[in-house]
């Protein structure tokens, strides 16, 4: 008798309006701390109450931790619906690797808070013969709040077969966490002010080196679902049979560089007052790059009473390659 053939979760598979189960976390001072430092995050605001003077001295996430406390979890949303996810198949295992995402915050997410993440697929669509499947999250906190939501979109199919391994492999040695170094300093008090930004006004950069070390470190941070030590970031086997032919961070990953990069020239309640950060995923990050994250202003409005700042960051490597391209919106306090 033939064996029973798997009901992959392929393209083909995937409808609008399937979900997974919802997830719930009690975030933690530990927890943020903790995603500061895999995220190379050493601002002493993340370390622990009363460093920040915003949100009355509360220790407050970094935005983009929303990735961790309300995560994706692709996979769960294949097992309840039936399927077995691309990534747990035994006859047609691959990846579908991060293309990129969106984020919108609405409230602060503070230590102490207890969030629910929600999770279905929003849309499926082709273009120039790849396939992609966009999956919104959202999360609220104890009080039924909606404080963050997000559209993460994967790639399901790739049209140009397996992207080549740079030859000049990086050879960066970046601070590992939990190393000594001395706390970057927050810029508190000296952000851009609404009155005295211009277009075209350089944002503070940030320089960015990674290692496979912080890479696995970040997989291991998991704060809901299951654990999933075997994939394109920390499998080197899987991963060289993968689009990108070797290990690469993820998604999430850069999306928290850029995110304390914008953390240099705008406070935290830019983002959580209503703020907006899409980030696109160009090139892979591997480990041993080094990727500077620089940026401008590219508009400034008044909208209903709200002071609004967009920017355009880009991330570049070593080798003069475009890692990501991010727009962001910033909501500024009068």
């Amino acid at each position: 008798m033939p064996e029973p053939q798997e009901k992959l979760w392929d393209y083909d598979a995937v409808e609008p309006g399937q979900d997974g189960p919802a997830t719930v976390v009690a975030l933690t001072a530990g927890h943020i701390a903790a995603y500061a430092r895999v995220a190379q995050n050493r601002d002493p605001r993340f370390q622990g109450p009363g460093a920040n003077a915003e949100h009355g001295g509360a220790l407050v996430a970094m935005p983009t931790m929303v990735l961790t406390y309300a995560p994706l979890l692709r996979r769960e949303i294949a097992e309840h619906q039936g399927f077995v996810a691309l990534e747990d198949s035994e006859t047609a295992r691959r990846q579908t690797p991060f293309a990129k995402c969106e984020i919108r915050w609405f409230r602060p997410v503070l230590a102490g808070d207890t969030l629910t993440g929600t999770r279905r697929v929003l849309e499926k669509y082709e273009r120039r013969g790849s396939r992609f499947v966009t999956i919104r999250v959202e999360a609220s906190n104890q009080r039924g709040e909606h404080v963050a939501r997000y559209d993460y979109t994967c790639i399901f199919s790739y049209a140009r077969g397996q992207r080549d391994v740079p030859r000049d492999s990086g050879m960066a040695q970046p601070l590992l966490p939990g190393a000594e170094a001395a706390a970057t300093a927050s810029n508190q008090g000296c952000w851009l002010a609404f009155d005295a930004v211009a277009i075209g006004d350089p944002l503070a950069p940030l320089v960015v080196s990674e290692s496979q070390e912080i890479i696995d470190r970040k997989n291991e941070l998991r704060l809901a679902g299951k654990p999933n030590p075997s994939n394109i970031h920390t499998d080197e086997t899987f991963a060289r049979q993968n689009i990108f032919g070797g290990t690469v961070n993820s998604g999430p990953a850069t999306m928290s560089y850029v995110d304390q990069m914008l953390e240099r020239s705008f406070p935290l309640r830019a983002f959580y007052d209503g703020g907006r950060l899409l980030m696109r995923a160009i090139t892979p990050f591997r480990a041993g790059d080094t990727v500077t994250f620089a940026g401008d202003v590219t508009d400034k409005r008044l909208e209903g009473g709200n002071r609004i700042v967009d920017c355009r960051v880009r991330g570049i490597n070593q080798r003069g390659e475009l890692v990501c391209l991010s727009d962001a919106t910033m909501m500024l306090p009068a």
